[in-house]
């Protein structure tokens, strides 16, 4: 995750989730997330499947990007292994890849999820 120059994210151990259908959404643990360039966000939302999100902003080089990340802290049961971990809107990042692919975002919105030939 690349944003104005800066690595904002990079991991080898990101949880892939898929819902209803839609692409897969890749969720980072905070240890890989440069979190002193996260700032808290102002957006709520609530998912059915995964309960309440937690809003990140990104800063970098003087730019905050609003709302660009989300977590659930305190995840439904069956989502307990993304606790904390922080995925992206790759539309608002510069870069998003996995692994040698560059993530496109899917249509729909932030949370429509990562597109890539992977």
């Amino acid at each position: 995750m690349i944003h104005r120059g800066a690595t904002i994210a990079d991991t080898t151990a990101a949880i892939s989730e898929v819902d209803n259908g839609r692409a897969p959404i890749y969720y980072i643990p905070p240890g890989d997330v440069a979190t002193d360039r996260l700032a808290p966000g102002t957006a709520k939302s609530f998912s059915d499947l995964k309960g309440v999100a937690t809003y990140w902003s990104v800063f970098t080089r003087g730019l905050l990007v609003v709302n660009a990340a989300w977590s659930y802290e305190a995840p439904r049961r069956r989502y307990a292994k993304i606790r904390g971990y922080i995925t992206f809107d790759a539309g608002l990042m510069d870069e998003c890849w996995i692994d040698d692919q560059r993530v496109v975002p899917a249509r729909g919105g932030p949370d429509a999820g990562w597109v890539t030939d992977l």
